[in-house]
């Protein structure tokens, strides 16, 4: 296995202004990826990353189709070209099934799910123009495992991996390959506000006895989009320290 570089390519990374993908755009960017990435709202956090990693900011929420679509046609007009994308942008609305709002289970459904799916829609008509494409789709344990308030949001998880399968069925023989990274507990800001005691005892069910880094999971990610994954199709690599080999806990 040679050193890892994505010299010459191109890629594209949802929600990469903070947490899992801010560490994706700075791992493909150092490893010479010129990198695209959306973010929602952070003006001044998404400028910080485009400027320290010498990436491009692009505000594109998950729920506007039409931008989603004109962004792809933007940078492959461009580009000429997309070799990765990383959908990774997602949201979090907790609260117990007989009490979520309507309002919330759609919102989580429409941006973790249907906006990866218009972004994968999007690039693979690039993509299959070379024959040739990465993509990436970050789920969460919380999709393999039931957690307690959280019914959208492992509800959206879960369809990711689903999603991912048929995908990587779908574009098989067209040069694409498609697979997903499944964190668990990693520090982040969702996991920043988790009570003291929360965090005390998720960390004493993880085999590891401790949170993932971002960059743990932005490795990941980089070697799945690698020449060194060329046979590694549809699978859900799962990064969580051990958990999900003993006690389900409850994710964020």
């Amino acid at each position: 296995m040679g050193k890892m570089s994505f010299e010459n390519h191109i890629a594209i990374v949802t929600g990469g202004s903070r947490g899992i993908g801010r560490a994706i755009v700075e791992d493909l960017s150092e490893k010479g990826s010129k990198v695209y990435f959306t973010y929602n709202k952070n003006d001044e956090a998404a400028q910080i990353v485009a400027r320290e990693t010498g990436s491009i900011a692009l505000k594109c929420t998950q729920e506007d189709r039409e931008k989603i679509r004109q962004t792809v046609d933007d940078i492959q007009k461009k580009e000429g070209k997309i070799d990765i994308l990383v959908n990774n942008a997602g949201v979090t609305s907790d609260q117990f099934m007989m009490m979520m709002p309507d309002d919330d289970w759609d919102r989580v459904l429409n941006t973790n799910v249907t906006g990866t799916f218009i972004w994968t829609k999007a690039v693979s008509r690039v993509m299959l123009l070379k024959k040739a494409g990465v993509i990436i789709n970050v789920s969460s344990i919380s999709g393999m495992v039931g957690t307690g308030g959280q019914s959208n949001y492992c509800a959206s998880k879960g369809a990711i991996l689903a999603f991912t399968r048929s995908a990587a069925a779908e574009f098989a023989g067209k040069g694409i390959r498609v697979n997903a990274v499944v964190p668990g507990f990693i520090d982040t800001d969702m996991t920043t506000l988790l009570p003291r005691q929360i965090k005390r005892s998720s960390k004493e069910r993880i085999a590891l006895k401790r949170f993932g880094t971002p960059c743990e999971v932005a490795k990941v990610v980089s070697f799945l989009a690698s020449i060194d994954a060329s046979y590694i199709l549809g699978q859900s690599i799962v990064v969580d320290g051990g958990l999900t080999t003993t006690i389900p806990a409850r994710m964020n």
